[in-house]
């Protein structure tokens, strides 16, 4: 390949690609694909005779360092503490209160009605009207536990 088969604006079409998958996919992967495809076509087109294999070598760099750079900084800070910890979290608020079955558990499965809304659990067999107490939840189901 020729050194003028490659200008410094195909870096910055590569980069649009990657925002348009960032776009698409999400998850800040390929965010920093694109940054670094920017910054080696900002650095061709700032220094020319720089050779293809360079430029592959910066953006290999520039890539692996900013993804590991993200993931540092994304472990490391601080997360704010808020009053609604459970926000997002509907079925993890109720881990710990016991409630009264509307539908018996038979082969594991039964209900229970919590406000207006019947949730599916899971746990030993037990007839209606037992007192249970969530334990955990897995996805819309929680696992119960006879209260006693």
């Amino acid at each position: 390949m020729a050194e003028q088969d490659i200008v410094f604006w195909y870096w910055w079409v590569i980069s649009v690609g990657f925002l348009a998958l960032e776009i698409i996919v999400t998850g800040f992967f390929f965010l920093w694909l694109a940054v670094a495809a920017f910054i080696v076509g900002l650095e061709y087109w700032l220094i020319p005779s720089t050779s293809f294999d360079v430029q592959l070598f910066l953006f290999s760099v520039l890539a692996v360092s900013s993804i590991l750079g993200w993931r540092h900084y994304a472990r490391t800070r601080k997360v704010e503490k808020t009053d609604h910890p459970f926000l997002n979290k509907r079925g993890a608020q109720y881990i710990g209160r016991t409630f009264t079955l509307v539908a018996p558990i038979k082969n594991g499965h039964g209900k229970i009605k919590i406000g207006d809304s019947l949730w599916l659990v899971q746990g030993e067999d037990c007839p209606l009207d037992t007192k249970v107490k969530v334990v955990a939840v897995k996805g819309t189901v929680f696992e119960v536990e006879i209260y006693r």
